[in-house]
């Protein structure tokens, strides 16, 4: 399942039988090619982690089909060149052309297990250096030493053990990639890669997210998608509502085929990957809405696992507070500073709309503008600014006049009263009070959350 895939391109059909079959007792999924016309066939059908590819073939040799792959961007993989007329010059030009490395006919085949084993192991380092330089503050475990992070991280072991489909659930900011990562670096999979697919709200037209989701193809060049670069490994789909219709329903597809056509292409991609998704509300109320495919809901939601807000577990506060202080100091630069106990003890208090975020941005705030060696209390009350005042929990509660009040808490206290009304009018249904009060999802529950309204408490499931 989670075997490294490498394709071997040579015309000599008992080098092709000789070395699939090495290979896999070593452990590889092996595929052949006896010429370079197959080998587009198959390196269009699935994305591979290595190529042997020989130079010398009948019709387009190997030092023509390594350029055409560079030339075409579809140089996807380490490339090991192999020859038995070899030279000097030639190696040099592989080389020039993007190829890992060029290994002589005979074979040795202690000499090309090794070198494939290098090839392999400096393409993981480099996708884990391109990973680590997009989720820099991503930490390799969820940080906490409260009851409620150690069952987490237990449950998160458990599911690691099975591989199944993953729905984790959280308001934003709470630590859902974080776990999904936890996951995968504890499953059969973790070897292989972990891909992560952000949609943007606004800009999941069906054609843009296909194809970034299912790659491309066109006049014979390919452009591999997410699921390319996924296959073997594990796919996270960040908040997940935000799939088009059409796209939802090719997704649905291709897991239930374990398999998947590229945008503009004809031929099938085998499919092999274990997806995680996250959303920050229930999807049910989506599928109620008639927003989300229900068939690809109930294929997903396999495990879900539901991560707390932050303000549900406040004694992790101080050590993530102190967490967060060194791995700015050390990824970013910033002077260390101490965070008072005083500062510590309040921020448990802390509302923390932002989750762990908010935490970190706080975190990096008061390094880059304080001053002092210690971190103050005052420095992080005028940091964190003046306490919203809590909302009561249900109408006829306001003061008598609005007027009395400062503008900004007299309009949030109207919103809030205003939101409650309208959800006992939609029957507890955030879909429906989306359309009755004109505003996209993921805004409306990111308003909910800051006014304290709780969409379970008026008719929600």
């Amino acid at each position: 399942m989670t075997a490294q895939y490498i394709m071997v391109v040579d015309d000599e059909p008992d080098i092709r039988q000789l070395v699939g079959e090495i290979l896999e007792d070593e452990g590889y999924r092996v595929v052949v090619a006896e010429n370079a016309i197959k080998a587009r066939e198959l390196h269009r059908s699935r994305k591979p982690d290595l190529i042997l590819l020989d130079i010398w073939m009948p019709g387009q040799d190997g030092i023509s089909l390594l350029k055409e792959w560079r030339e075409s961007e579809s140089l996807c993989c380490p490339v090991i060149m192999m020859s038995g007329h070899g030279t000097i010059e030639t190696a040099v030009e592989a080389t020039k052309l993007g190829a890992y490395d060029f290994i002589e006919k005979p074979l040795s085949m202690a000499k090309m297990l090794l070198t494939i084993s290098n090839a392999l192991r400096v393409s993981q380092l480099e996708q884990e250096n391109r990973g680590l330089r997009k989720q820099v503050t991503t930490s390799p475990d969820p940080v906490g030493s409260s009851q409620v992070m150690q069952r987490l991280r237990e449950q998160a072991k458990r599911i690691a053990q099975h591989d199944p489909r993953v729905l984790l659930y959280g308001e934003p900011g709470v630590g859902k990639e974080s776990f999904a990562r936890y996951i995968h670096s504890r499953s059969a999979r973790k070897d292989r890669p972990f891909v992560r697919a952000a949609l943007s709200v606004g800009s999941n037209a069906g054609a843009i997210v296909g194809k970034l989701l299912f790659g491309a193809e066109d006049n014979g060049k390919v452009q591999y998608g997410l699921l390319d670069e996924a296959n073997g490994g594990v796919l996270y789909l960040a908040e997940i509502f935000e799939l088009d219709g059409d796209t939802q329903v090719r997704l649905l597809n291709a897991l239930k085929e374990r398999r998947f056509m590229r945008s503009g292409g004809n031929e099938w991609v085998d499919l092999d990957v274990s997806l995680m998704a996250s959303s920050t509300h229930d999807l049910q109320d989506d599928v109620v809405g008639g927003k989300f495919n229900e068939e690809l809901y109930y294929l997903l939601n396999v495990v879900p696992l539901m991560i707390p807000p932050l303000r549900d577990h406040p004694e992790d506060v101080p050590e993530l507070l102190n967490h967060y202080v060194d791995v700015l100091t050390a990824q970013d630069g910033l002077p260390y500073r101490h965070i008072s106990l005083s500062a510590q003890n309040f921020l448990r208090n802390h509302t923390w709309h932002g989750n762990i975020r908010e935490l970190r941005n706080l975190v990096q705030r008061l390094l880059i503008l304080g001053t002092e060696t210690e971190v103050s209390l005052e420095e992080v009350e005028e940091s964190i600014g003046p306490r919203i005042p809590v909302f009561s929990e249900a109408l006829g509660k306001i003061p008598e006049s609005l007027f009395e009040m400062p503008l900004r808490q007299a309009r949030e206290q109207f919103e809030h009263d205003y939101l409650i009304y309208q959800l006992k009018q939609a029957d507890g249904n955030v879909s429906k009070l989306a359309d009755q009060v004109k505003m996209e999802r993921t805004h409306l529950y990111r308003k909910m959350r800051s006014l304290n309204v709780d969409p379970k408490k008026y008719g929600l499931r």
